[in-house]
């Protein structure tokens, strides 16, 4: 991009897969749909974030640190992504997670465990509020800690989505898509697709879906988003800067709140296993693909158009959500 280099370390399994879905197409209408493959990335059974803590990570072993600090929800997907990371790269990792401590592990706080990843419980705080005070503590005992931000949403981790949409492009060949679909959260990915689309020239509308209606603070998610966008582009060196018209985020799918699992999720999920064989998570990609299905249930999304959804990842999650998404034999919830 630019002719400007990152450091960066190789993480994950390259270029994910691409492609079409079409018993799930034909269960909602004739609008083709695609899938990026992005819980194929490898790390510790995969997801976005892989993406991300590449360029991230280059840059903490670049600047000599050793030992992470990231956090997020007791289910991130980010922070058994960076885990399985620091392991890889012998890093010590220390993940901030809200909530309390459960009696059991479950999902991805099971793979955190079992990476070997130092776990501090927060309470409320499930977004780094409590990073200031370990970093501290960890620099007073003689490491050398890295922050890596909530969900990985930086510029560094807005850059490896302007690079994911090279990736698509040289994989889709003349397939020329429409919309792309995604969920967003922290901005990063977001973000960085923003970027991609600006770069490499793209018509397709890019339509984030709204993952937590709790996203407030300062500034707002969506101003949030368009910050992150162009400071990425300043770092590349690109004069070209977003403004309101050029984002698009779909806040109408947000339920009872972030990790919340309703009809739209538990829909989504179902579908898209049984048609496709292909598992969503219940609280990122259940949501956005619920948020898809709708678009084309409504005809936001014609009959003639081309949707990518890109597959965040998330799968394990699944595990720590049994009750709220088991089923008996006929595909129904029980009563």
């Amino acid at each position: 991009m630019h002719g400007l280099k990152f450091p960066r370390v190789s993480l994950g399994f390259f270029p994910t897969p691409l492609v079409e879905l079409p018993n799930l197409a034909a269960a909602l209408g004739e609008a083709r749909i695609f899938m990026k493959r992005d819980d194929q990335t490898g790390l510790a059974l995969g997801g976005n974030k892989t993406r991300k803590l590449e360029y991230i990570l280059g840059e903490a072993l670049a600047q000599g640190c050793d030992t992470i600090i990231t956090a997020g929800a007791e289910q991130s997907n980010h922070c058994r992504q960076t885990a399985a990371a620091a392991a890889k790269l012998k890093l010590e990792c220390h993940l901030i997670l809200g909530g309390a401590e459960p009696d059991s592990a479950r999902g991805n706080l099971l793979l955190d465990r079992i990476l070997g990843s130092h776990i501090h419980w927060a309470g409320d705080h499930r977004k780094g509020e409590d990073i200031p005070q370990l970093f501290e503590q960890l620099k007073s005992a003689g490491k050398r800690p890295y922050v890596v931000p909530y969900g990985g949403s930086n510029e560094l981790g807005a850059i490896a989505f302007a690079e994911a949409t090279r990736e698509l492009l040289s994989q889709s060949g003349a397939e020329r898509f429409t919309h792309v679909v995604f969920a967003s959260s922290s901005g990063g990915t977001h973000a960085g697709l923003m970027l991609g689309k600006f770069i490499y020239d793209q018509a397709y509308r890019l339509i984030g879906i709204n993952i937590d209606k709790d996203e407030t603070g300062e500034p707002a998610f969506d101003q949030y988003i368009l910050s992150l966008a162009n400071r990425t582009a300043a770092m590349l060196e690109t004069e070209h800067r977003f403004s309101t018209e050029d984002l698009v985020l779909a806040s109408d799918y947000t339920g009872a709140g972030y990790g919340v699992v309703g009809e739209l999720e538990r829909e989504a999920i179902s579908l898209t296993a049984r048609t496709e064989g292909i598992l969503l998570d219940p609280v990122y990609t259940g949501r956005a693909m619920g948020g898809l299905i709708d678009m084309i249930r409504t005809g936001e999304i014609g009959n003639n158009d081309n949707v990518l959804f890109w597959h965040t990842g998330g799968a394990p999650a699944l595990f720590a959500y049994a009750s709220e998404l088991t089923t008996d034999d006929r595909g129904e919830s029980p009563a």
